[in-house]
C-alpha cells in the first residue's frame, strides 16, 4: 500500500485556487454535514474552538470518505502537538501566529523526521495505517502541507521571509488579527487592514508562494481567487448556523408579527 497523494497540496503546486471552509463545532457529525458540501478544503480549528486530540480524530476519519481535504490548526507552534496530529494522518497543518522566519523554521521542523526535522517516529500509526502504508516515512513530508499564519504588523512586514522558508508551502493572512494589531479590534474588513494585507501578499504571489485568507464576504472571497490567492476560505461553521437560524428566526417573527 502506498501514500496517498495529498490533492491540496498538489493543487497548490499546480497554482489551482482552492475554495475553504472554518470548522469549528468539534463534532464527527457536524463535520459530515459540511463534508458534504464539497469544499476544496476545510479547516478543522484547535486554535478557537473545543477540540482536542480525539474530536480532531473523529473530524478527519469523516472527511476521509470525502473528496475535501482536511487540514488543522494546531493551538501553538508546538512540536510535540504536532507529532501527534500528523501521527493521527492530518494532511497539513496551519500554524498560527507565526511572527518570523525562524518560527517557520521550527513548525517546519516540527513536521519532518531526523535529520531533516524533530518529528519522533512511530511504526505503526493512523497516518500510516497502522504499518501497511510501505513508502509512508519516504514520502510524507512531500505530501504533508505546511502553512504559517502571519498575524501582525510585524509579521506582515516578515511576510516574504516566511514564505521563503524552506518547506513552507502556503503563507494565511489572518486579518482579524491584523486588524487587532492595528488598533481596528473587530474590523477584519477595514480598508487599512487590506491595505496592509494586499500588497504583502502580491510580493508573496510574485515569488511564486501560495497565499491564502479567511474572509466571510464571498463576494470578496471570489476577488481574492481572481486576484491570485491560491486558498480563500468563505465561511465558518458556527457563524453560518448562527446566522441561519437568526435569519429563520427573524422571518417567521416577520411574518406573523410574533414579538421578540
Amino acid at each position: 500500500m502506498n501514500l496517498k497523494p495529498n490533492p491540496f497540496l498538489a493543487a497548490l503546486r499546480a497554482r489551482r485556487p482552492q475554495l475553504g471552509i472554518w470548522v469549528s463545532l468539534a463534532s464527527p457529525f457536524a463535520a459530515e454535514v459540511v463534508a458534504g458540501a464539497g469544499f476544496d478544503w476545510a479547516l478543522i480549528d484547535m486554535e478557537h474552538s473545543p477540540n482536542d486530540l480525539t474530536s480532531v480524530l473523529g473530524q478527519l476519519q469523516v472527511f476521509a470518505s470525502f473528496p475535501t481535504t482536511a487540514l488543522v490548526r494546531p493551538e501553538w507552534n508546538d512540536a510535540v502537538l504536532v507529532k501527534r496530529l500528523l501521527d493521527l494522518g492530518a494532511p497539513g497543518l496551519l500554524f498560527p501566529m507565526v511572527q518570523s522566519a525562524d518560527e517557520a523554521r521550527r513548525a517546519v521542523a516540527a513536521c519532518g523526521y531526523p535529520p531533516r526535522g524533530v518529528r519522533g517516529v512511530s511504526g505503526s500509526t493512523r497516518a500510516n495505517n497502522f504499518g501497511r502504508v510501505s513508502d509512508y516515512f519516504a514520502r510524507v513530508e512531500d505530501e504533508t502541507a505546511i502553512l504559517v499564519q502571519v498575524e501582525t504588523r510585524a509579521a506582515v512586514a516578515a511576510a516574504s521571509a516566511i514564505g521563503a522558508v524552506a518547506g513552507v508551502d502556503g503563507v494565511f493572512f489572518g486579518p482579524s488579527d491584523i486588524a487587532a494589531d492595528l488598533g481596528l479590534l473587530g474590523q477584519p474588513m477595514h480598508a487599512d487592514v487590506w491595505a496592509l494585507i494586499l500588497p504583502a501578499a502580491a510580493r508573496l504571489m510574485a515569488a511564486g508562494v501560495a497565499v491564502g485568507t479567511l474572509v466571510v464576504d464571498p463576494a470578496f472571497a471570489r476577488k481574492l481567487l481572481a486576484d491570485g490567492f491560491s486558498f480563500v476560505a468563505c465561511g465558518v461553521d458556527t457563524a453560518l448556523l448562527a446566522r441561519g437560524a437568526d435569519a429563520l428566526l427573524a422571518a417567521m417573527r416577520g411574518a406573523t408579527g410574533a414579538a421578540p
